[in-house]
């Protein structure tokens, strides 16, 4: 029987619109634990791990704000992912803002790397997550994981557990992206990343590009994350996110792609995260959201 631990990370320092905090508790809240264990998973639920809130905090520097209480955050979800790792459990982390995601990335890495193996990521989002100190607009972390998990930005953040980069380009699939900073673009295009842009969804559809995705993330490793901000979805079923854009997956192209994503059987973690109860309607993006990662963990409607 597969395993599957669920972390609540209910950071909502990298990033501004206050809510993503109370992101976990609306997973739990649309019923998580007990749709998956009706597929046959063992769950076990470790509850909230602790997060400083911003009213408590000083911001830091402007051009990476709040840096080493998120860095101090996901020093401990990177521990907490190798745990699970080790023990034979996916580990399944609810945010929380994107920032968790460098975190579970650490985590992967490090367990990767303690067996002389490479892991790969799909990262499917409506952002890049490319930004660095230099590039970003507003310094929010939350624009910066995948940069950060490649090796640039800040190095508290760059060299968690105590090597750069946790995740090679060349195995890296960023999936569903329609929104980029200007000066992020030109980091996206150097580093090497395979992206799959919400027009190549369109020409080539999901299926296809998530085949291309998924053997960019799969070839030659051990397994892969899939971090999965629920913006990657179009705001019309996801409403309830950090920062929504316009034009994005549909209610069935999310779940095909994470479909998709069981039928590898390599994945080897799992993140949710941005999902905002405050701005949802009736938790319906919480709900998808469980669906999602049903559909990840097997679920199959025949």
């Amino acid at each position: 029987m597969r395993k599957v631990r669920i972390t609540g990370v209910p950071l909502d320092l990298g990033q501004e619109r206050r809510g993503v905090d109370m992101g976990p508790s609306a997973v739990r809240g649309a019923g998580l634990k007990f749709t998956l264990e009706s597929l046959g998973l063992q769950v076990e639920d470790a509850g909230n791990m602790p997060v400083k809130i911003p009213e408590t905090q000083q911001v830091g520097d402007q051009a990476v704000k709040y840096l080493h209480e998120i860095a101090a955050t996901c020093r401990q979800v990177a521990e907490k992912v190798k745990g699970d790792l080790e023990s034979g459990s996916l580990p399944l982390v609810l945010g929380g803002d994107h920032s968790i995601a460098v975190g579970t990335l650490a985590g992967l890495g490090s367990w990767a790397k303690s067996k002389n193996k490479k892991v790969g990521c799909l990262w499917l989002d409506a952002h890049a997550d490319m930004n660095t100190p230099e590039t970003s607009p507003s310094g929010n972390v939350h624009g910066m994981p995948l940069a950060v998990s490649l090796g640039y930005g800040a190095e508290p953040l760059t060299h968690l557990e105590g090597f750069a980069p946790k995740i090679a380009p060349e195995n890296t699939a960023l999936v569903g992206v329609r929104n980029l900073d200007p000066a992020e673009r030109e980091v996206v295009r150097k580093s090497g990343i395979t992206v799959f842009t919400m027009r190549d969804i369109d020409e080539q559809g999901l299926r296809g590009v998530m085949e291309k995705a998924l053997a960019t993330a799969t070839n030659g490793t051990a397994g892969f994350l899939a971090s999965v901000d629920m913006d990657v979805v179009d705001p019309n079923e996801a409403p309830g996110v950090g920062t929504p854009v316009r034009g994005g997956m549909t209610f069935r192209e999310a779940h095909l792609a994470t479909e998709l994503i069981a039928d590898t059987e390599k994945l080897l973690a799992l993140d949710l995260v941005e999902i905002n109860p405050i701005i949802d309607v009736y938790n319906q993006t919480a709900v998808l959201g469980v669906g999602m990662i049903a559909s990840a963990l097997g679920k199959k409607i025949l």
